[in-house]
Parts: structure tokens; sequence; C-alpha cells
């Protein structure tokens, strides 16, 4: 059966295509463009809403309520109510290798069931982060010496779903483990974690697939090499390296990363090089006292009042990256599609083109949610 599309406004990657239609067949993007025929088509008319892409959520632990490591069926169903497309689960560093290896294969057996379709791998915020940096960071097993007989079991029973390892790059002996999960999948890309690198440390894991940057400005050290002197950090690393992506958790009062700073790294990065993540946490600690936190409802605290992760899916933080820097909807959707796809080497998503996968989100100029099609199916 052929569904088309009509009267939409086409979100490209910079530009928009206004009154046009899509045609969809067999789960893909048939055809998109101006003035189609429709013969033989269901017709959904669309009445001058906005087509993008499905969004690609590559760090997130949870839909705000419960872990995926808790249900992943129901988890992914919340997010792909809300047009999250594609998910990355994210494991944690807190969890023992047992623990891990149980994790990664309830998230395997959700991914083969066919009723968690939007989870398409798994986001390794583990083992080997800094213990001094996260939340939770007291339960953190992983504090001993890089060692291969410990990291083993997890990377051999998550190698293949694996798709993103996050890593300290400062910790000794942890080109090991790098070149270990490289030989296992060499699509593997690593990304620089809870971590206090100085540039040195994480530019020689460059040629190994260093390419992201965890949350960014969130769980990193600052380096004061000389009194009165701040030094280049992992941060600034990150800004400096084009080929390093910045991933963002953008919450609605700026609270993880300040709104002026997001329109500095907007400006630095440039639009190729941003992810914006919901990274979701599950802790329901009080929102702290005093005016800095106020409003701040989407955000995850613990019980000692420090942030752990947010309440968010991945639309939220789409329109609040809209409002605090003046984002467009081409460019929220390249920084929560487009860009995650192109990290990942998806080649046949995260874009409007035809054939590729008709995962689509269908929102109003502010971002707000009207339909949701996953593989041609509408969901929402």
């Amino acid at each position: 059966m052929k569904l088309a599309l009509t009267h939409a406004n086409l979100v490209m990657s910079d530009h928009i295509v206004r009154d046009a239609t899509l045609i969809l067949e067999d789960g893909h993007i048939a055809d998109l463009g101006k003035d189609l025929p429709t013969d033989g088509c269901t017709v959904e008319d669309l009445e001058g809403a906005y087509v993008g892409p499905g969004l690609i959520d590559i760090h997130t632990h949870a839909d705000g309520e419960v872990f995926f490591t808790e249900d992943p069926y129901r988890a992914a169903a919340t997010l792909l109510d809300h047009g999250v497309t594609d998910v990355m689960p994210a494991l944690y560093f807190s969890a023992t290798a047992e623990e891990l290896v149980a994790q990664i294969a309830l998230i395997r057996e959700a991914m083969e069931s066919g009723r968690a379709r939007n989870i398409i791998g798994l986001y390794m915020e583990a083992p080997y982060l800094n213990p001094a940096y996260g939340c939770n960071r007291e339960n953190n097993p992983w504090r001993d010496p890089v060692a291969r007989e410990r990291f083993a079991p997890v990377v051999d029973a998550a190698y293949d779903i694996a798709r993103v390892w996050c890593v300290a790059p400062e910790r000794e002996g942890i080109l090991d483990f790098v070149r270990y999960v490289k030989e296992k999948n060499p699509a593997a890309v690593f990304s620089v974690a809870h971590s206090e690198a100085e540039p040195t440390d994480i530019e020689r894991l460059m040629p190994y697939g260093l390419r992201l940057a965890t949350h960014h400005t969130n769980a990193t050290g600052t380096l004061h090499r000389y009194p009165e002197c701040r030094s280049a950090c992992v941060d600034e690393t990150a800004l400096y390296n084009h080929e390093i992506y910045t991933e963002l958790i953008c919450d609605k009062v700026g609270i993880h990363v300040d709104p002026y700073m997001l329109r500095l790294i907007k400006k630095i990065k440039g639009d190729d090089r941003i992810i914006l993540i919901a990274d979701a946490f599950v802790e329901h600690g009080p929102i702290p006292d005093g005016d800095l936190y106020r409003g701040a409802d989407d955000i995850n605290f613990d019980f000692s009042g420090e942030i752990a992760g947010s309440k968010m899916i991945l639309d939220g933080p789409c329109r609040n990256m809209m409002t605090h820097t003046g984002a467009s909807l081409c460019q929220v959707f390249k920084y929560a599609s487009e860009n995650p796809a192109t990290l990942l080497g998806l080649t046949d998503r995260g874009r409007l083109a035809k054939g590729n996968v008709a995962n689509l989100l269908v929102v109003d100029p502010e971002f707000n949610i009207q339909r949701v099609y996953h593989g041609g199916e509408r969901i929402r």
C-alpha cells in the first residue's frame, strides 16, 4: 500500500520545501517533492505541518520513569511515541561486570523480539571512566586498574550491538581496552566521558575512532596547570577538534549547559558536529532550593542535590535548543537526527531522502509533536 502525506512542509538539512508531498511504500520514502501524483495512494493531509526525520537518541538510560535495564519494552514504546524512532539505551559504570553482561542480554533480547524495534544498539557509558566524575560515582566498581580479564566478558557480550564505548583517556592501560574493542568491532565509536584528560590523552585515541564527547561540559574536569591560569581540558579539546561531535543535554532552564555556552558551542562546532541527547535517568531526588533551579522539573537530581541526568525525551531538548539558541527546525532536526545518523554510519535514515527508511516526525513550528511514523507505519 502506498501512503501519500500531502500539504507537508518538508524539513531538509538546510531548507524547507513547502506544500510538498511524501510518498511512502514498503516502509521507505518512495518519493518526495512538490506536485507529485497521488493516484493509487491512501492520502493523509498534514495541513501545513512540518515533517522531518525521526529522532535518533544515541544516549539515554530511561524514559524518565523507568530504566531500559528494568523494562526495555516500556521505555522504547514511550520514546517512540515522542518521535524517537531510533534509540541506543545507555548502560552505566555503576554496574559490575556480571550486571553489565545481564543488562546487555536483556537489551539484546528486546532488540530480537521485534517488540522494541526502535532499539538499534547500545551506548556503553561503562566501564572505564574517571571515578571522580558522574552521579552515583561512589558505587563505581571499576576503580581498579584496566584489566583484560575483567573487561573482556563485557566486551564479548556487547561488541556486535554496542555502537559507542565511553572512555576516560587518562586512565592507565585504556589503550589495551580500546584495541580489544576495535578488534572485535572495527566500526565502534569511542567517546571521551567522565574525564579530566589532557588534550594529548584524547587526541592519541582519535586514530582508534574517538569521535564523540559525552554530555559536553558535564562531568569533565578543569585543569589548572599554573596558578591563576586555566589550561585546556576535555571540553576545549572537543571544541578544537572538528572531528569530535559534542553531545548536549539541553534542559529548559539551562542547568546542564548554560544557554550562553550553548550558543558558544553552536558557533564553534557548527551545525554538523552537535548531537542533542536526552540522557534521561531515574533518581527522583528533590529539586534543590534557590533561584538557579526554579522550574528545573525536566532534570533528575539525586538525594544529595547533584544532577543525575534528565527526565526528558529527545523532543524536549529540541524545543529547548530552539529557545536557548534561536536554532531553526532545520538545525534541531540535524542535531537530533542527521548528525547522530552520520556519526554511526546509518546512511538510510536521519534525513528526508528517496529510499530512506520512512521514520518520520510531524511537528508544529515550536516542535510540538503531531504525528509519528516508524517504518512507514503511523504510531501516533
